[in-house]
């Protein structure tokens, strides 16, 4: 677990401006499947309509993910999550004004344009306040706010939407997240900058590689503008590429539970839509648990002298084999077993969710920005590659392929681990770590 030796703990307080930043964000991503249906009859939406809402979000925000790293690098994430936040949760708020489909898709195109940089800003934050052997457990905390909010936000947002429509449900969605900006900036500072931090606890975070502040990072002194140098120099080195497929792989599998699960546990397995969304909650609760696990855990093993090759990659590796068997949902018809096999799965997913750390422990230090912008714009990419394909995959109404396909993907993603990634070394600090 994260302990502390210091007089202080004020990392663990801005560990929590992040995790209620991450559930605020997968609010916003995620109540528009709970307003769906009655927007659809309200505006006499078609199937490939809403569809086209469902997607635009994800697009923009894949799209936009190596800008929105290059964001994180220079600008100072007391000022820019605020923004971010207002404007994410304005375009949120509009939804519930508007009445066409042009202005619905470009209010979810906009969405995933203002949150594309806060994950790459997460990461960024949690290298500078947190030494390398908290870093997994502080990664798995606020990474563990998207299940916690897919498992237990959609009640509560069902339940706003009943006493005040669906657009009462956007503007309240919208509000929200306007307030937490406003907190957010009162209450989050860089390490050097907070008022009641102590020096103890500065120096564990100096000592054990935090990453304080840039401008004492030697490297960081000559960082004054981009350079399209710095680009090529993300996308080079083997052991990113490894990174950067393992996240796409990890990604397949958790759109799937996001976009195609209750349609498999509806039409395919027959199951009612109160029963399929109670058994729906139940992979995102292994997940959750699975996230957490991984996290301590790894942070664990590194405070007992386990080499990163264990510690770190051990959990994504095993995560990745269990995710594989979501393919044994195919070959039972108990109710039972199915929601077994596909929540081992996501459990598995759960475990690889750490994978963020390889962001710090890998990206050049001047540029884990914008690693991580690479990072999760091709995992992001999953996000409009899988529910396509899977759609394709199961047009003659056979949901097996689809659960291959979900499946393979979780075995390519630990080969490219096992593989690509090799030996945890910062790039550019060792010979021939590079593809060109």
């Amino acid at each position: 677990m994260i302990s502390s030796t210091t007089s202080t703990g004020k990392r663990y307080n801005i560990l929590a401006l992040i995790f209620v930043t991450v559930v605020i964000n997968y609010m916003d991503r995620s109540n528009i499947s709970v307003a769906a249906a009655a927007i659809s009859e309200e505006l006499e939406l078609t199937k490939v309509q809403l569809g086209l809402i469902f997607s635009a979000f994800g697009l923009t925000y894949s799209l936009l993910q190596i800008p929105g790293g290059i964001l994180a690098d220079y600008a100072r994430p007391r000022i820019l999550y605020p923004v971010l936040l207002v404007l994410w949760s304005l375009a949120t708020l509009l939804q519930g004004l508007v009445s066409s489909l042009a202005a619905l898709i470009g209010l979810r195109a906009s969405i995933g344009v203002f949150e594309a940089p806060s994950y790459p800003t997460n990461n960024k934050i949690v290298t500078s306040w947190f030494p390398e052997r908290e870093r997994a457990s502080a990664i798995a905390v606020y990474t563990s706010g998207q299940f916690i909010g897919l498992a237990f936000l959609t009640p509560v947002l069902v339940t706003i939407q009943a006493y005040f429509g669906w657009r009462g449900l956007f503007i309240i969605s919208g509000l929200v997240g306007i307030v937490w900006a406003a907190i957010w900036w009162l209450a989050y500072r860089d390490p050097r900058e907070h008022e009641s931090v102590s020096q103890e606890e500065l120096d564990l975070i100096e000592s054990g590689g935090g990453i304080l502040d840039e401008r004492r990072d030697e490297v960081s002194k000559e960082k004054t503008s981009f350079q399209l140098s710095e680009l090529r120099e993300v996308f080079v080195h083997r052991k990113l590429w490894g990174i950067y497929l393992g996240q796409f792989c990890l990604g397949s599998l958790f759109i799937f539970f996001l976009t195609w699960f209750p349609t498999y546990l509806v039409e395919f397995r027959g199951l009612d839509f109160i029963k399929s969304g109670f058994l729906a909650s139940i992979p995102f609760l292994a997940a959750f648990f699975g996230v957490l696990l991984a996290g301590f855990l790894s942070d664990l093993l590194v405070r007992r002298g386990v080499s990163k090759e264990a510690s770190r990659k051990g959990p994504i590796l095993i995560g990745m084999l269990l995710s594989t068997s979501i393919i044994g949902a195919n070959y039972t018809d108990s109710t039972a077993w199915i929601i077994f096999f596909l929540a081992l799965a996501f459990f598995g997913n759960g475990l690889a969710s750490i994978s963020w750390v390889f962001v710090s422990l890998l990206a050049p230090r001047r540029l884990i920005g914008l690693a991580g912008g690479v990072f999760n714009f091709i995992g992001g990419l999953a996000a409009v590659v899988t529910p396509t394909a899977i759609g394709y995959l199961v047009q003659d109404g056979d949901f097996a392929p689809a659960l291959f396909f979900v499946g393979g993907m979780a075995f390519l993603g630990f080969c490219s681990y096992l593989f690509l990634v090799g030996k945890i070394v910062r790039v550019g600090e060792e010979e021939h770590s590079s593809l060109l």
